[in-house]
Order: C-alpha cells, then sequence, then structure tokens
C-alpha cells in the first residue's frame, strides 16, 4: 500500500472557520450597544418625568438583559458603557465632576454592582447553554447507542451513525469506508480525498483534526479501522461538551461495528460448523442406508452366483426378490438425495398436470407395502377429484410418509390411508397406532436429519420428511402432522391443490 502524506492532520492547522468564529463574537459585542442605548433612552424618559436622577435600576436592568442575551464578556462590556454613561447623566449633567460624596458612592456601587451582576447572569446563561447542549447530545448518544445494539448490520449502523452525528453537530456528517462515503453529501474533492484516505489507513490514531469547518476523525476500535467520520455544525459553534459526547458518539459507532463485524464472523464460524455437522450426520447416516440394501444386494447375488445350482426354485426366488427390494430400497435413498439437492439448489424439475390421485396411492402402497407383508386399510371418498402437480414427485413424498408410518408403528398393527376432498384441496391422510411426537416436535421433524425425541431407534437418515414438505410446497400443497385423537399414533395430511376442470 502506497501511503500519502496527509497534510490535514497537521498540527498546525487552524479551527475551523475562523473568520465565522471573529464575526460571531464581533456581533455579540455589538448587540451591546442597542442595549445601552435602550437603557439610556428609557433613563431619559424617566428622567423627564419625574425630574430625578437616581437611574441606577434602570441601566443595571440594561447590564441584566445584555448578560442573559449574549453571555458574560458582553456583559462586562454592557456594565462599563451603562457607567460611563450614567455618570454623566446624574446632576451635574454631561460634566467630569460629582455633585456630592453620595453621587460618588452611587456610582461605584453600580459599577460594582452591574459589573457582578452580569458575571452571576452571564455564567447562570452560559452554564444553562453547556446544559442544554449536555442534555441534547446525550439524547442523541443514548438513541444512537440503542439502535446500534439492537443491529448487527454494517451499512445500518454506518447510515445511523451519520443521522445522529448531524444531530449532535447541529448541522451535517458523514461516515466514510474505504471508496464509500454514507450521510451528507461531500462536494469539495479535498475533503473527500481527506476522508477516504483516512478510512484506508489502518494505522491512522483516533485523533479529531479540521478542515474548511469539518472536524475529521478515523473509526477505530479493538485495535482495528472501520472508516471515518467527519462533522460539521451549521447552527452555531460547539462548546467542549458538545465535542467531548461527539467524540464518545463516534467511538460508540466504532464499537457498534466491531461488534457487528464479529457477529458476522461468529454466524460465519457457526455456519461452517451446522456444514460441518449436517455433512457428518449425512455421512453417518448415508452409510448405513446406502451399506444396509448393497450388503443384502452383494450377498444375495454372490449365493446366487456360488451355489445357485444348489438352491431350490423358491431359494432362488426369495434372493431374486431380496435384490429387487433392496435395490428399491437403494433408489428412494438415491432419489431422496437427489430431490434434497434440488431443493436447495432451487433447480427441482417439475411437470405439473392433473393426475389421479387414488391411482398413485395405489402404486405407491404396491411397490412398498405388499412386499412387506403389512396390513394398510384405503378408503377413498369417490368424490374426489383430480389434483394438480407432479405424480412421480407426489409418490415420492407419499413414499416417504408412508415409510415413517411402516417404520414407527409396532409389527403387525395396520396403517390408515384415506383419501377426500377438503375445500379446493385434494388431502391424503395417513396414520399409524406409533408412539406420536411431543408438540415440541410437529415442525421440528420435518427438519433435516432431525428425529423426534420420542422416535424409536430405528435406522434412517431423517431425510424423509424434509423431502416430503419440500416436494408438495413446490407444487403448491402443504402437509402437516398432528397426534391422533381416537387412540395412539401420528396422523400426516398431505394436501394439493385440485385440477381445475
Amino acid at each position: 500500500m502506497i501511503v500519502t502524506p496527509m497534510w490535514w492532520l497537521s498540527s498546525d492547522l487552524h479551527e475551523a472557520s475562523p473568520s465565522r468564529m471573529i464575526l460571531r463574537q464581533v456581533l455579540r459585542y455589538a448587540a451591546v450597544a442597542p442595549i445601552v442605548l435602550g437603557a439610556t433612552g428609557v433613563a431619559e424618559v424617566f428622567y423627564r418625568i419625574t425630574g430625578s436622577d437616581r437611574l441606577s435600576g434602570i441601566f443595571l436592568a440594561g447590564v441584566l438583559l445584555a448578560a442573559f442575551l449574549l453571555g458574560s464578556g458582553p456583559a462586562y462590556l454592557a456594565a462599563g458603557a451603562a457607567f460611563v454613561v450614567y455618570f454623566f447623566w446624574v446632576d451635574p449633567r454631561f460634566q467630569f465632576t460629582f455633585g456630592s460624596p453620595e453621587d460618588f458612592n452611587v456610582l461605584m456601587v453600580f459599577l460594582a454592582v452591574s459589573v457582578l451582576t452580569g458575571l452571576l447572569t452571564g455564567r447562570v446563561r452560559d452554564d444553562a447553554i453547556r446544559a442544554q447542549a449536555r442534555q441534547r447530545v446525550s439524547a442523541t448518544l443514548f438513541a444512537a447507542s440503542r439502535e446500534f445494539s439492537a443491529s448487527s448490520e454494517e451499512g445500518f449502523i454506518r447510515e445511523r451513525l451519520a443521522h445522529h452525528l448531524a444531530l449532535g453537530a447541529r448541522g451535517e456528517a458523514v461516515v466514510a469506508d474505504e471508496g464509500e462515503l454514507c450521510g451528507a453529501q461531500v462536494d469539495d474533492p479535498a475533503l473527500r480525498r481527506a476522508l477516504l484516505d483516512l478510512a484506508s489507513h489502518a494505522d491512522a490514531t483516533a485523533r479529531t483534526t479540521s478542515l474548511d469547518g469539518w472536524r475529521l476523525r478515523p473509526l477505530r476500535a479493538g485495535g482495528l479501522s472501520f472508516g471515518a467520520v467527519a462533522w460539521r455544525p451549521t447552527a452555531g459553534e460547539l462548546g467542549e461538551d458538545e465535542l467531548v459526547l461527539l467524540e464518545i458518539l463516534a467511538d460508540t459507532g466504532a464499537a457498534a461495528l466491531e461488534r457487528a463485524r464479529l457477529a458476522a464472523a461468529k454466524s460465519e464460524a457457526e455456519a461452517r460448523a451446522r456444514a460441518e455437522d449436517l455433512r457428518n450426520a449425512l455421512l453417518s447416516s448415508i452409510s448405513h442406508d446406502l451399506r444396509t440394501p448393497l450388503a443384502a444386494i452383494l450377498a444375495s447375488a454372490t449365493s446366487l452366483q456360488e451355489f445357485g445350482g444348489a438352491f431350490d426354485g423358491e431359494t432362488r426366488a426369495d434372493l431374486l426378490a431380496t435384490i429387487r427390494e433392496e435395490a428399491e430400497r437403494l433408489d428412494d435413498v438415491v432419489a431422496n438425495l437427489l430431490n434434497m439437492s434440488r431443493l436447495e439448489a432451487g433447480a427441482l424439475n417439475l411437470r405439473p398436470a392433473p393426475f389421479n390421485v387414488p391411482e398413485v396411492v395405489r402404486r405407491t402402497l404396491d411397490r412398498r407395502v405388499l412386499a412387506t407383508g403389512r396390513v394398510v386399510s384405503t378408503v377413498v371418498d369417490p368424490r374426489t377429484p383430480e389434483a394438480m402437480g407432479d405424480p412421480v414427485l407426489f409418490e415420492q413424498a407419499l413414499g416417504n410418509v408412508i415409510d415413517n408410518a411402516l417404520r414407527y408403528s409396532p409389527r403387525g398393527s395396520p396403517v390408515d390411508v384415506a383419501i377426500k376432498p377438503e375445500g379446493v384441496n385434494v388431502v391424503v391422510e395417513v396414520r399409524d397406532r406409533g408412539s406420536g411426537v411431543a408438540p415440541a416436535d410437529a415442525e421440528r421433524i420435518f427438519e433435516k436429519f432431525y428425529r423426534a425425541s420420542t422416535a424409536t431407534p430405528v435406522p434412517g437418515t431423517g431425510l424423509g420428511l424434509a423431502i416430503t414438505r419440500g416436494l408438495l410446497e413446490a407444487m403448491g400443497g402443504a402437509v402437516r402432522v398432528y397426534n391422533r385423537a381416537d387412540g395412539p399414533g401420528l396422523a400426516a395430511r398431505l394436501r394439493l391443490k385440485q385440477a381445475q376442470p
């Protein structure tokens, strides 16, 4: 990285807008003149009406007004001006003499009282202004901290940091990351270059500098650089307390950005850990579900090859049936894996068309149930219309549900299948007589590799129901499970839209 000299960081830079600061001070002190002149006019009217030259209270009121409106410094000037005017306004008027020692005492007391009054009133005013500024910036800091803590997104934090810095500075603010600016529009090329260079220098110290009315500061936390910020007041100069709180606000923003980046790194690490866990679970489950049928196929084929001549016809037929059943089982496992991969990649090849649901149910039962010798009762509502979907994928989804019902039901207990219309849908309900699921698991059993806590310890990948839900949702349908109300067991309801006539 090429390090260019950052001339705006030099210590001999002048403060922001010195001409404007001088002008503001001149106007503050110049405003004393109309106040003192106003008090003089009121005193003259009072003198002409009453003939009394005891006018100190009127001039003192002018000093108080100057202190209240303009602060301590202008109050001192007002006290001095009021003393001079009052000196020439008492008898003998417009002469540099005292009428009596009492007049001298009155004038000296007036001078002391006006100076002290101006001092105290000005300090009270200045303290009140500083307290208001602290309260305003503290409220901004609190609101910013609350927003920062509610988000872990860096772009949002930078945007809100620019917003709150602008509020705290009573002007505009900008937050710079490498190559990007967020907040106020920056038209000055020098300022833009300064901000981007400051944001790109990770070794920049957390030091605030000034440039053309802007105050620039790098964002650093935990030894890392998160960019830079700049702010510029447009509604009056900022007090020291306001500047300190703005610095704290910038540090708070940097800490929030650090937390967001750490949260992102943590999420990424957790995602990698979950992916690794899923991979291990998949390998563990698939290795069992693949090796079991492969072992049966290999054993049956080897027996036929080596001893086929010694077996009778019934034994050979049984070995061939075993090869076929285990090959179909292996095909189902591979189909589930392929479908899950396609679902996750969004590449599932759907061929939606009207199809006869009872026919697909019968074909699924013939393939998965007949060879097992299990009892499955089927009830079909004769009013059932055709459903809209992909019959091949629906058979795959239904087969997973039936396999689960057979796997988790006690041997010898029947499985019930009902097919009926329901509103604009066609519903296939599969009910077993197993142990059911806990209410907390009713949704989680549709997650990949999840096995219900009440599930019988039988082999399986934990992918079947996850694939069933994915396939049905891809076809515009749905599936849900619930415990049977008429006895032990679980019911699964598969729903598809009716085909339009």
